[in-house]
C-alpha cells in the first residue's frame, strides 16, 4: 500500500509540473511568431510591389531567404525586401532587379 501512495504522490507532482513547462514553451513560440513579419513557404507566390507576379517561392534557405527560379536558375531573394500587402508576400525589388541579381 504504501508503493501506491508514493506512486500517486510522484504522479501527482509529474502533472502538475509539465502544463507550466508546457506553457512557457508555447509563450516563447508566440514571441517568435510575432516578430516574424511575413511567414514563408514553398510555393507561394512572390509579388513586385508594384503588384505584378515575380515568381512561386521554390524553397526558403537556412538564413530564412525566398529562392525562386526566374530564366532557369535559382535566385535568392533578401529577406529585408520582403513583406506583405494585401495578403500577398511581396518584394521591393523588381523582376528585373531579382534576375540580375548573383
Amino acid at each position: 500500500m504504501n508503493k501506491f501512495f508514493a506512486l500517486a504522490a510522484v504522479a501527482t507532482v509529474a502533472t502538475v509540473s509539465v502544463p507550466a513547462a508546457f506553457a512557457e514553451t508555447s509563450q516563447s513560440v508566440r514571441e517568435v511568431t510575432e516578430e516574424a513579419s511575413v511567414h514563408l513557404n514553398a510555393g507561394m507566390m512572390l509579388y513586385s510591389s508594384a503588384g505584378y507576379r515575380v515568381a512561386p517561392i521554390y524553397r526558403i534557405s537556412a538564413e530564412g531567404n525566398p529562392q525562386v527560379i526566374l530564366n532557369g536558375r535559382l535566385v535568392t531573394v533578401p529577406a529585408s525586401t520582403i513583406s506583405e500587402m494585401g495578403g500577398k508576400v511581396t518584394t521591393s525589388l523588381t523582376k528585373k532587379e531579382i534576375a540580375l541579381a548573383k
